[in-house]
């Protein structure tokens, strides 16, 4: 069994990189277990949007840290990376802060890849397939010497990383279907999903197809970790933390308003037209600590075990005071 674990969400699309490392040296300092971030080319909003390199960030973050976990949530090592260059990466890392370090991949969103790469953006059975070879690669990488590679998308001539951490590098796939939450299961360490897409798609896809995935490679399902990214607005003033939600309404926005879209402007101006209970409606927003904390509840109910709290708000100082000293104490006297 895995032990529940709970993370601060770092939104680099959101916060200057300054300005969002010291929100996560407070987030250790409060109590969170891990810090994940972002890996973004481009923000969802353009006006006052920021988009740092995660990867130097994290460095900067592990130096400023002695225990959270650390790592992406999620990176694309498909497109603007090449997946040895991410193995590379969390090599040094992992190097550099041994036992912390973790990696969350995904497929990728046109957004970030197709204004930095102009590579014409594929279909969802393309980018899955990039993914699985990428993520084989990546595994070889951190184990094999002179590994050379010729497969459908990634090629590599006798490549070895020579700085490497002598324990694995955990690995996390992002899931938002069955085929990859199932991959995810065969060949990860955890499942990476996020909250606010309704029940049925936890507990009647995307779980049962992790645990499948894991039994039918021979693993203990119940030994992998099941993370999901919570969109937690809490604050003692609700209207507060309603309001909160508008600078994340792009995440209400139905797939097909997404899709394509690379111009953050255009993302802003759809977001924008949406009315603040739709903006709103992806959140658990909440003032009170014992209806947060049963908001909560339920996807511990599901089976995740690894939370990972997103706050919308400007003021993130304020929402790792509250939620540290109100919600934080009451998840872990619940859950342990």
């Amino acid at each position: 069994m895995t032990r529940m674990r709970y993370g601060y969400k770092a939104s680099a699309e959101q916060f200057a990189p300054r300005a969002l490392l010291d929100f996560s040296i407070a987030a250790e300092r409060i109590g969170f277990d891990s810090v994940v971030v972002s890996d973004h080319f481009q923000p969802w909003r353009h006006t006052d949007g920021h988009a740092p390199f995660s990867f130097a960030w994290l460095a900067a973050l592990g130096e400023r840290t002695e225990r959270v976990a650390i790592g992406t949530s999620v990176v694309t090592p498909t497109f603007r990376y090449h997946p040895a260059i991410v193995a590379q990466a969390m090599g040094t890392l992992g190097v550099l802060y041994p036992g912390r370090v973790l990696l969350g991949v995904g497929t990728g969103e046109s957004l970030n890849e197709v204004p930095a790469t102009g590579v014409a953006w594929p279909d969802a059975k393309e980018r899955f397939a990039r993914l699985k070879e990428a993520v084989g690669l990546m595994r070889r990488l951190w184990t094999e010497d002179m590994v050379t590679h010729d497969g459908d998308f990634y090629h590599t001539r006798s490549a070895t990383l020579y700085d490497r951490p002598k324990g694995p590098i955990p690995l996390y796939i992002a899931a938002s279907g069955e085929s990859a939450a199932r991959l995810a299961g065969r060949t990860a360490d955890g499942l990476i999903v996020t909250s606010g897409k309704g029940e049925a798609l936890y507990t009647d896809t995307l779980l049962p197809a992790f645990a499948d995935g894991a039994r039918r490679a021979g693993r203990d399902p119940e030994a992998l970790e099941r993370m999901i990214e919570l969109k937690v607005s809490f604050d003692r003033d609700r209207r507060r933390a309603l309001e909160d939600t508008r600078h994340w309404a792009a995440l209400a926005l139905p797939a097909e308003d997404k899709v394509g879209v690379e111009d953050p402007r255009e993302m802003e101006r759809r977001a924008a037209a949406l009315p603040l209970e739709r903006a709103a409606s992806r959140w658990l927003v909440s003032d009170d600590p014992d209806e947060h904390v049963e908001q909560i509840a339920a996807y511990v109910a599901y089976g995740f075990t690894h939370l990972v709290f997103h706050a919308p708000g400007p003021d993130q100082m304020r929402f790792l005071e509250l939620f540290g000293s109100a919600v934080l104490p009451r998840l872990r006297a619940r859950f342990g």
